[in-house]
């Protein structure tokens, strides 16, 4: 009688178990699929929110107006141009200058150089990004070859024009700013 009893429970233990194992497992499933899912949303979500405040150096993809609010002649800012190509895109491609003076408020224009050395014609896209990546937002740009793609034909040049200013919010401890442009081949999405 003892045995049986002890069976009885040695069984609902087991049942009590296997339950208990079960609703562990259903929980951690669905902990790995959230955790998925939220992989998925995050990249959206970064660039929403690098749009919103400038975050990793993004820049706005949309042209600035200017306003002639004033400038601060106090505040000298060194704006400094880097380029470098992605791989496999045969271009030349670099500032006209490699630096600048501005003072906030005041509106410049600079010129980049872009030629194709290669024998088919292609499509480029310069993506800009500032460093350091919290003065992002305060570089506006009013015109900018970034904001449409480059097609260039086979052996063709280019200059490029950037028109922008720095915004007077700019933080008084940023003086110097790096705008650096990488140029990617977006031939084939542009052919599709």
């Amino acid at each position: 009688m003892t045995n049986g009893k002890s069976q009885n429970k040695l069984s609902k233990q087991a049942q009590t178990h296997d339950a208990s194992v079960k609703k562990t497992v259903k929980k951690l499933m669905l902990i790995v699929f959230g955790m998925f899912g939220f992989g998925f949303a995050m990249v959206p979500l970064y660039d929403v929110f690098c749009d919103i405040t400038g975050l990793n150096g993004k820049t706005s993809d949309v042209a600035a107006s200017y306003n002639a609010v004033g400038i601060d002649t106090e505040r000298t800012i060194t704006v400094q141009f880097l380029t470098r190509t992605a791989k496999g895109i045969p271009w030349q491609f670099e500032p006209m200058i490699n630096e600048v003076k501005v003072h906030p408020g005041e509106r410049k224009t600079v010129k980049f150089y872009a030629k194709n050395e290669s024998v088919s014609d292609i499509v480029g896209q310069a993506v800009p990004s500032v460093s350091p990546g919290r003065a992002a937002v305060y570089f506006q740009k009013i015109e900018c070859f970034c904001f449409n793609n480059q097609p260039l034909k086979a052996s063709e040049d280019v200059e490029m024009g950037l028109q922008f200013y720095v915004d007077l919010d700019l933080p008084d401890d940023v003086s110097t700013i790096t705008l650096s442009y990488t140029l990617y081949d977006i031939t084939s999405s542009v052919d599709s």
